[in-house]
């Protein structure tokens, strides 16, 4: 009677190897996909939930007003791994995955680790009504 053959030590950690390479390229595939803010159409926000100095996230934007009746939008992925910001205070837009933050003003890097600013996105001012897309 011959005993089943098992497979060689180099087969087994060269599978698991391929296998573990594999999920790690799948979850960083999701991170730098399409952006949020393009996938989605407009959004509309009450100018008035907009604090001076400060913003809000909408949808899949960020909605600021740097300045009393200035509004400006970006998209609310962080481009250091393509994921969501957490806040607006009255100071920046802040992911705080790693501690990247952003201007009010005009979206540029104020922390990294991002070195590139947020996605402009586009203000249109109807009354009270901000539309973002």
């Amino acid at each position: 009677m011959t005993s089943p053959s098992l497979p060689s030590r180099r087969v087994v950690l060269s599978t698991a190897g391929a296998a573990a390479v594999t999920f790690c390229l799948a979850g960083c595939a999701a991170a730098s996909g399409p952006s949020a803010a393009t996938a989605t159409g407009p959004t509309t926000v009450p100018a008035s939930e907009i604090p001076v100095g400060g913003g809000k996230i909408v949808g899949s934007f960020v909605v600021t007003q740097p300045t009393s009746g200035t509004f400006e939008a970006f998209g609310y992925l962080c481009t250091h791994q393509n994921l969501p910001v957490q806040q607006v205070t009255d100071a920046a837009i802040v992911c705080g995955r790693h501690g990247s933050s952003f201007s009010l003003a005009d979206g540029s890097v104020l922390t990294g680790p991002a070195t590139k600013a947020l996605s402009r996105a586009t203000v249109t001012v109807n009354g009270d009504a901000l539309t973002i897309s």
